[in-house]
């Protein structure tokens, strides 16, 4: 298992940045895939992107493609979500995420560990 915290959560102007990040334990991190899901208010949890173990591949939802970016540390175990031009549509909790190969990156049943998520909120 895999303990996960994530940070960076705040308020923000549309249009502005934000960057998530999510603080792992455990020493098989680099064999883990991460995903971000969010879970906006009244709404089910969706997936946002998701990257490889290496960290040479990655996903995104169509909403957020070309404005949000994934990425990884395995030296430190830390998976980063940068977020720009935001939207109000993007408030959310964020949630950290892992899962394994072989699973369904974009399904949140296929997520074996889970953090406590962060606050993302997006002012018009």
């Amino acid at each position: 298992q895999v303990q996960l915290v994530e940070s960076g959560g705040g308020l923000v102007q549309a249009g502005g940045s934000l960057r998530l990040s999510c603080a792992a334990s455990g020493r098989t991190f680099s064999t883990y895939i991460m995903g971000w899901f969010r879970q906006g208010p009244g709404k089910e949890r969706e997936f946002v992107s998701a990257i490889m173990w290496s960290g040479g591949i990655t996903y995104y939802a169509g909403s957020v493609k070309g404005r949000f970016t994934i990425s990884r540390d395995n030296t430190k175990n830390m998976v980063y979500l940068q977020m720009n031009n935001l939207k109000p549509e993007d408030t959310a909790v964020y949630y950290c995420a892992a899962t394994q190969v072989g699973r369904t990156i974009m399904e949140s049943r296929d997520y074996f560990s889970w953090g406590q998520g962060t606050q993302v909120t997006v002012s018009s």
